[in-house]
């Protein structure tokens, strides 16, 4: 068994943003000891654009980016690609797949998996977005089965196959239903002989009132409009009943899809339900002030498997949370511990938030400011390239972002053997110990 003055559990944007802090920090202190990253992956994902990857305007190495790269400069930093199957809290023990560590101070930065509400076999008909290997399956799924439509000769089968479902109009269901409406609507319109893409039902579901519901009411009406007049069938207030092989049942109707896509939900990763520690009705974890666990000093979690009033689960929550953590530890292991009920509290700090719909237009809630449009969505790239980690990478996006804009082309329309084997009502959930928190 090996040690570790801290342990970071997960990639995500809040653990990579504790690592990147307590890089910054202890260069500037005597020797400490070890930072060790954890995570099953070796790279980090950049998951905001995540959907682009499934509707092939982005390959899947833009917005990845190695660890190891990204850390190299911090000679404090270790990292270990492995996978994590459990936690001691009361031994201070990390288990892994491959052996065991011991720490110091623990971070927990899991992140979130898909949801389905308690409906296990949904993840059989109805494809998630929350990896790479995810995004790669709903583009592999997307473009085959506009490839089996123009060789089929069966009305029915070629319905199904232009059709496809999103459900919940959250941010991720906006911007995925309007990316794929651009996808049939521009980028695909020409290239078959036998079907017109441009003829694609796309349709996204929500059981709420209104889209993009923690966003202004305004900004979700905006989001409605600019949606349906990009071609895609809105429907409010439809939670779905059931979903089954090539099907979407509600109350009002079933709709017959061979592409049923998910983004209505998250819970905290699996592990966050083994640890000794108060959860909400959502299973998200419940933390003190400074952000440690109840009774363990310790040990912080962060990001999506926390549950804080006010604070939404997204990227620059978790980043500011993984920094307060690594100020905290870092004090502590230069000047002592002190008491949980002593150390700073962590304060969000609103970033606002922003969803792209198709080509040229995005909303952003900023504050007070709600604004939406061009504007919107030239605020919406500049964020996104900013925050984009490597210089490679957002020289490519950028690129590849002009590219599409200027000629309606996407160059990520490829699909692979390991894609196309994978019936595209067949899905998996993931449950990856990598995060986006």
């Amino acid at each position: 068994m090996s040690a570790a003055r801290v342990a970071i559990c997960g990639a995500g944007f809040g653990g990579l943003a504790a690592a990147r802090a307590f890089g910054e920090r202890l260069s500037r202190l005597p020797p400490v000891g070890e930072v060790l990253l954890i995570d099953k992956e070796n790279y980090h994902l950049f998951q905001p654009l995540l959907y682009q990857v499934a509707t092939a305007g982005l390959s899947g190495p833009d917005i990845a980016i190695p660890i190891r790269s990204i850390l190299r400069r911090y000679p404090q930093i270790t990292v270990r690609m492995d996978r994590i199957i459990g936690f001691d809290l009361e031994k201070q023990n990390v288990m892994l797949e491959s052996s065991s560590v011991g720490y110091d101070y623990l971070v927990l930065s899991l992140g979130a998996v898909t949801s389905y509400f308690g409906r296990a076999n949904w993840d059989q008909y109805a494809a998630g977005l929350k990896t790479l290997s995810d995004a790669h399956q709903i583009r592999g799924q997307l473009l085959l089965a506009f490839e089996q439509a123009e060789r089929t000769e069966d009305p029915v089968r070629r319905e199904e196959l232009l059709t496809v479902v999103v459900i919940g109009g959250g941010p991720t269901g906006v911007e995925l239903a309007g990316a794929i409406a651009d996808l049939t609507r521009h980028v695909l319109r020409r290239d078959f002989r036998h079907i017109d893409p441009t003829k694609a039902r796309i349709l996204l579901i929500e059981a709420g009132p209104r889209l993009l519901a923690q966003f202004p009411e305004k900004l979700g009406r905006i989001a409605e409009y600019r949606l349906k007049a990009l071609g895609v069938e809105v429907r409010l207030s439809s939670p779905v009943q059931d979903l089954g092989n090539r099907s979407v049942i509600l109350a009002a109707e079933t709709v017959r899809s061979a592409n049923i896509l998910w983004s209505a939900g998250i819970i905290p990763h699996p592990l966050t339900a083994t640890l000794p520690a108060p959860r909400d009705r959502s299973g998200r974890l419940l933390v003190l002030p400074d952000l440690s666990l109840p009774g363990y000093p310790n040990a912080f979690a962060i990001g999506d498997m926390v549950s804080i009033p006010g604070v939404p689960a997204i990227a620059p929550a978790a980043m500011q949370m993984g920094r307060h953590v690594a100020s905290l530890i870092t004090g502590e292991l230069s000047a002592g511990v002190i008491p949980p009920e002593k150390r700073p509290v962590f304060r969000y700090r609103d970033k606002g938030m922003m969803a792209t719909i198709g080509r040229s237009t995005a909303v952003v809630w900023i504050g007070k400011a709600a604004f939406n449009g061009l504007a919107a969505w030239l605020a919406w790239l500049a964020i996104h390239l900013v925050f984009l980690i490597g210089f490679r990478n957002k020289v490519i996006v950028l690129f590849q972002w002009t590219w599409s804009y200027l000629t309606y082309g996407r160059g990520a329309r490829i699909i692979l053997r390991s894609e196309a084997a994978r019936s595209p009502t067949r899905h998996k959930a993931s449950t990856s110990s990598s995060a986006d928190g």
